[in-house]
């Protein structure tokens, strides 16, 4: 059911495969054997990719009710056991309508847990996962992704954050070249190098050091700073962001570690990728 659901999710067996962290036969050969065991045909395969049949679409559905209430006895099982905790890492962004439907999804689903949350800085865009200090991160792509799995949640367009009296502020659209030399904000050293790419317009660049959202947003007040932040987020009257053509998109994602077999984590998981999906 769970390779099912990964298929129907991403109309396409390559991404499925990648995403069940499998090869692509074995997948095909669960399909069909899923196929045989219900008696019909659940995907319309063309070369372009798969669609979900009328008995498809039926069986996402129940599959999901199904492997919902799977993941809910692992978690009562696993409370009965002692193990009725789980932190939560979130990159600080409290206003993303995300976290709230998830918050208020996860109570739902497991109001006897006791639900830890640990918010942290720009620099450590894992949330601290890798030392051990948080079971799985509510985060943004792209960082390091050794010995972590990781599933995409939403996509979300990249503007430049300016003061609202900056020249370029008035503009409808800008892109990077244009920005070239213009200050930016930088992290601090050790920060991983991918994530520090991305935030710098993917090339070096030069400017005040910063640690959390409210700094960077007081180096473009204080320095006249630029930087670079998704849009459709809230910000003081005195800034203003404008998107970015030419810059890829930001992903929002959950991440955990590679091999962790947590209850717990597989639930919140799930709960997640329905929770953005709206």
């Amino acid at each position: 059911m769970r390779y099912f659901v990964a298929v129907a999710e991403e109309l396409h067996f390559g991404r499925a495969a990648t995403r069940l962290h499998m090869s692509q036969p074995p997948l095909s050969r669960a399909i069909r054997q899923l196929e045989a065991d219900v008696g019909a045909l659940l995907f319309a395969r063309s070369p372009a990719g798969v669609t979900l049949t009328a008995a498809g679409t039926v069986l996402l559905d129940e599959a999901r009710a199904l492997l919902e209430h799977a993941d809910r006895v692992r978690v009562r099982v696993s409370a009965a056991a002692g193990a009725a905790t789980i932190t939560i890492g979130i990159l600080g962004d409290g206003t993303d309508p995300g976290v709230a439907r998830l918050a208020a999804a996860y109570r739902r689903h497991h109001p006897a847990i006791d639900i830890r949350v640990r918010d942290t800085d720009l620099t450590d865009p894992t949330c601290g996962l890798r030392a051990g200090l948080v079971d799985v991160a509510l985060t943004r792509a792209p960082f390091d992704e050794t010995a972590l799995t990781v599933r995409a949640l939403r996509t979300d367009p990249v503007g430049v954050v300016l003061r609202a009296d900056d020249p370029l502020a008035r503009r409808d659209e800008l892109r990077l070249a244009e920005l070239s030399d213009r200050r930016w904000f930088q992290f601090p050293q050790g920060t991983d190098p991918i994530w520090q790419s991305y935030w710098n317009g993917g090339r070096p660049r030069e400017g005040p050091e910063v640690r959390a959202v409210q700094e960077c947003m007081q180096a473009v007040l204080w320095n006249g700073t630029v930087g670079l932040a998704p849009l459709g987020h809230d910000l003081p009257a005195e800034l203003t962001v404008v998107p970015l053509i030419d810059m890829p998109p930001s992903r929002v994602v959950a991440v955990w570690n590679e091999g962790d077999t947590n209850p717990l984590i597989r639930s919140f998981i799930g709960i997640a990728t329905t929770a953005y999906r709206h």
